[in-house]
């Protein structure tokens, strides 16, 4: 008889189990050819599964259009998806090459509450003025181009929703995606008249403050969006409690005092299945430094009393790595020691940003990845 924990000459080696991990990237639309036709996203599909990624997260919201037939906004707004893509439906093919080739499907609302990006408002808000978020002097409220509708108001929080529902109702993805925009608004804004009513009911009639970043007029609007974010994830989940409500903030604690980001809430308050903070640096020791602020203390630093993230936070984050913007592309020695710090910090994998780092210089990314901490497949976690 075999003692416990041995095993005998002749039996099998005992299974190990597979490796399970997020690796990730998102497609765009931006400096991007990607979405353009079926056999661009299949051939894309085809090198990230060979190179053994598991998820990709398809932008289908950006500029106030959607990269789907949408009959939301064609009933609001006469135009059922970006001109770019007229006749076409590239979440439609991507959900079909995703199935194909075993990978993942987590569409990504990247323009969230997000209006437009130097059009003073777009489409969106010509047609519909009252949804404008405005700044303490009453102008529409812009940050680092970007123009915002008002988070507050129950029709824009309904308008999203919508378009979140319309997805998950109408194909067969995995989850859904909310990043820097959404939930989010600049801590410039909150001076709409609409939010302003909304504040004086709450406060015996009093203003909001002038401070945009007066701690108590922070944790009034961050609470707001904390709660929407919470619908965002009852729906998705009263849909198909299978399906993922994912999200990419910024980093923390910038994330809340810019753009009211409470995050850690979100983990706290169970409605993040997975979060890809975006740890968004040019260098390893930036990068380094800002992982490390991803600790339970830093974390926990703004929840109420007797609020404890869960146990397992560490494996809902997966962090979000800058591979390419513009001119830039990250080098081999940095992309590997910051795939190394997330395992060494006990994070279960990552996200890049965007899939044209991999293909830059003749793939030559892409192959490192394969060769390296890619050689194996990995399972995607579920949750």
């Amino acid at each position: 008889m075999a003692l416990a924990g041995c095993q005998p000459p002749d039996a099998p080696p005992p299974e190990s189990e597979p490796l399970t991990e997020v690796r990730g990237v998102w497609l765009t639309n931006v400096d991007s050819e990607v979405l353009d036709s079926r056999e661009a996203i299949d051939d894309a599909m085809r090198k990230l599964a060979e190179a053994n990624f598991n998820v990709v997260y398809p932008v289908v919201w950006n500029g106030g259009y959607t990269l789907y037939p949408s009959a939301v906004m064609d009933s609001l707004f006469g135009a059922s998806i970006d001109p770019r893509f007229e006749g076409r439906d590239p979440l439609a093919d991507l959900v079909e090459a995703g199935e194909q080739y075993g990978l993942v499907v987590i569409p990504w609302f990247e323009f969230g509450f997000s209006s437009s990006y130097n059009e003073n408002g777009g489409r969106l808000l010509a047609q519909f003025p009252a949804w404008a978020a405005r700044d303490a002097d009453g102008g529409l409220l812009t940050k680092n181009g970007f123009e915002w509708m008002n988070p507050y108001h129950p029709e824009v929080q309904d308008f999203l929703l919508a378009l979140i529902l319309e997805v998950v109702r109408a194909y067969d993805v995995d989850g859904v995606q909310g990043d820097d925009r959404l939930p989010a608004n600049p801590s410039e804004g909150g001076y709409s008249a609409y939010t302003d009513s909304l504040y004086r009911a709450d406060h015996a009639g009093a203003a909001p403050p002038r401070d945009t970043k007066d701690p108590d007029w922070l944790r009034w609007r961050a609470d707001r969006l904390n709660q929407f974010g919470k619908r965002v994830y009852e729906a998705v989940k009263a849909e198909d409690p299978g399906l993922l409500v994912t999200w990419s903030p910024s980093v923390f604690p910038w994330a809340y005092e810019e753009y009211l980001q409470d995050w850690p809430s979100w983990l706290a308050g169970g409605y993040a299945d997975l979060l890809h903070p975006q740890v968004y640096r040019y260098d390893l020791d930036a990068y380094r430094a800002t992982l490390g602020n991803l600790n339970a203390d830093t974390l926990s630093m703004l929840l109420p009393a007797g609020t404890e993230l869960p146990e397992d936070y560490k494996q809902r984050i997966a962090p979000g790595v800058l591979m390419r913007v513009g001119d830039y592309v990250i080098d081999e020695p940095y992309l590997f020691a910051a795939l190394r710090a997330n395992r060494d910090a006990g994070f279960p994998g990552e996200v890049f940003f965007f899939y044209e780092g991999l293909t830059a210089n003749d793939g030559r990314l892409f192959q490192a990845l394969k060769d390296s901490l890619y050689t194996e497949p990995a399972r995607f976690p579920s949750l």
